[in-house]
């Protein structure tokens, strides 16, 4: 029985301090990885991780890492696609995971979302992000730490 990694792609992440509660109460090495110095209190098992400026860094950084047995927090669907085909497990902010099942359609939703922005047909950003949101998160990402102890 192993504890997993987390890995956090931490720039524009709602569920920060809900990730570190869980990896905490595991005693789960945790990555938090951004383009700019966070500033949150963290303890021995968390480092924080400052990638270069440059496009794509933090989600290169984490998916060069993530492999079987680690868990991977982000609300970028490209990431997710990278981390899922390395074996990893992946949640995102809203608390749903994303899954070899499901990755397609959310990569084909993006891309059409993208292009109806650029023709000016939808514009800003989606819901806000809810106590729900927050709540159903927590309670995944513990299912998903449960069945990595599990492997």
């Amino acid at each position: 029985m192993t504890t997993p990694v987390l890995y956090i792609d931490a720039d524009a992440c709602p569920v920060k301090e809900e990730a570190l509660k869980v990896a905490y109460r595991h005693n789960m090495k945790t990555y938090l990885v951004s383009n700019q110095w966070l500033r949150m209190p963290v303890s021995d098992l968390v480092e924080k991780i400052v990638v270069s400026d440059g496009f794509d860094a933090a989600d290169d950084w984490i998916a060069e890492r993530a492999e079987k047995g680690a868990i991977v927090v982000t609300g970028d669907i490209p990431l997710a696609d990278r981390c899922l085909k390395n074996g990893a497990m992946v949640l995102g902010h809203n608390g749903r995971p994303f899954t070899q099942a499901n990755i397609g359609a959310a990569m084909a939703m993006r891309s059409l979302k993208s292009d109806l922005r650029d023709m000016g047909e939808i514009s800003g950003a989606g819901p806000a992000f809810s106590k729900k949101d927050r709540s159903t998160f927590l309670n995944e990402l513990e299912r998903m730490v449960q069945a990595t102890l599990r492997l």
